[in-house]
């Protein structure tokens, strides 16, 4: 009868006929085409997400350099804005300075007239009494009381 390798290989032949017959070459060439399918529906899954990442990322790359532009443009206009204020400020100051220093020299200059009149007029009440002193020590009758009056009159006239 044979030897036991040929009883091997005739036994290796009839399982694989067994094999064919039950179809398992089909279901294994089915499962691994269900497997790469699935691989390769991950894959395309996998791409389309980069894909959506990229243009993610291109989008907020753009939406960042268009903030950067803005803030540029915003800390620009709030430098000019500060300049700005701080001429209209200044100017205010200048102003205000100007006006103080303006009343301050219409004070200055009222006080002086103001003394100027009371000198005056003190020195008009010494002149007046005085005149009167004189006057009246060198006449002595009516006609020194009527130059007196009409002396005193003239004087306050011209110093009002």
């Amino acid at each position: 009868m044979g030897s036991a390798e040929l009883w091997v290989a005739v036994a290796f032949v009839i399982f694989l006929g067994i094999v064919v017959y039950v179809g398992v070459p089909k279901k294994i060439t089915g499962a691994l085409d269900q497997r790469a399918a699935r691989i390769k529906a991950e894959l395309d899954h996998a791409r389309a997400l980069r894909e959506e990442a990229q243009k993610l990322l291109a989008e907020y790359k753009r939406k960042r350099e268009e903030a950067e532009q803005d803030a540029k443009v915003i800390v620009e206009n709030a430098r000019k804005d500060a300049a700005g204020f701080a001429l209209a400020a200044k100017a205010k100051a200048e102003e205000f300075v100007a006006r103080r220093t303006k009343a301050a020299e219409q004070k200055i200059a009222l006080a002086e007239s103001q003394a100027i009149a009371e000198v005056r007029a003190a020195a008009a009440d010494a002149a007046v009494a005085a005149a009167e002193r004189v006057l009246s020590a060198q006449v002595k009758d009516g006609l020194g009381d009527s130059l007196f009056e009409r002396g005193v009159s003239e004087v306050r006239a011209k110093l009002n």
